[in-house]
């Protein structure tokens, strides 16, 4: 872990496990102040933030549901009296549900797919904008929303839903870009393709990302960290004339 102060302070929703938890590690090992948050596992964000701060890091574990707006407002709210001025805000927390055709989703299932993937993006981002842009008398600083390869695909016969969320991530990422592009703040995303995390599992396909690579052009599920280094650079001074951009992290898929 670096020594030096932090640089900034990020903001990685869904922060306790799978690309959040890789991203927050990443981002501690560069120097910035992490706040992890979490829905329901305490004890993972815990472990998280016990961990990065036994290797030098400033963290923080925030419990939120996203899909709130007032529990994202007290987030936010905390991370400003706890942690050094926010530089940085990753959109990552999404869910998944269980393999199904469209002509087989209710209403229930639909307002927490959007709740959580688009509208949870939209209460976090609003609150670093407010926080970050010139125009309200921050410093600058930059978001990185994370999409899927879904998007592009529309996962027919599976996550039709997640796909179509997470197609609307991608355009809001470039109306949010262009809006704040002239504010100090950068807004890009990443599209995940088949990646090693417990989110199959927790859509019904724990064997997916294995039974899937045969698909990937490189033959192989990507890992945590990888996409981790992806949404880093994306935060980074190393990026500085990107906004808008759409980074597919898929294997080629």
């Amino acid at each position: 872990m670096k020594s030096e102060a932090p640089t900034g302070t990020v903001i990685v929703t869904g922060g306790s496990r799978g690309i959040g938890a890789a991203a927050c590690r990443a981002l501690a090992e560069r120097g910035h102040a992490v706040a992890i948050n979490y829905t329901r596992d305490a004890g993972a964000a815990e472990a998280l933030a016990n961990e990065l701060r036994a290797r030098g890091a400033k963290a923080l574990a925030v419990q939120a549901d996203v899909a709130d707006a007032a529990q994202v407002a007290a987030l936010f709210a905390r991370v400003d009296r706890e942690l050094p001025p926010l530089a940085g805000l990753v959109n990552n927390a999404g869910v998944v549900d269980m393999p199904a055709r469209v002509d087989e989703m209710d209403a229930a299932r639909l307002q927490r797919m959007f709740a959580i993937n688009v509208f949870g993006s939209f209460h976090c981002a609003r609150e670093a904008v407010r926080r970050m842009s010139t125009k309200h008398g921050g410093r600058g600083g930059a978001i990185v929303n994370v999409s899927s390869a879904a998007a592009r695909l529309g996962s027919p016969g599976q996550y039709v839903d997640y796909a179509a969320a997470k197609g609307a991530i991608d355009t809001f990422t470039i109306g949010l870009a262009r809006e704040v592009a002239t504010e100090g703040v950068r807004v890009n995303a990443i599209r995940p393709g088949i990646i090693e995390t417990d989110i199959h599992a927790s859509g019904g396909l724990p064997e997916r990302a294995k039974q899937m690579a045969p698909m990937v052009p490189m033959q192989r599920a990507g890992s945590a960290d990888e996409v981790a280094q992806a949404i880093v650079w994306l935060l980074s001074d190393a990026a500085s004339y990107t906004t808008g951009a759409i980074l597919d992290v898929s294997g080629g898929r």
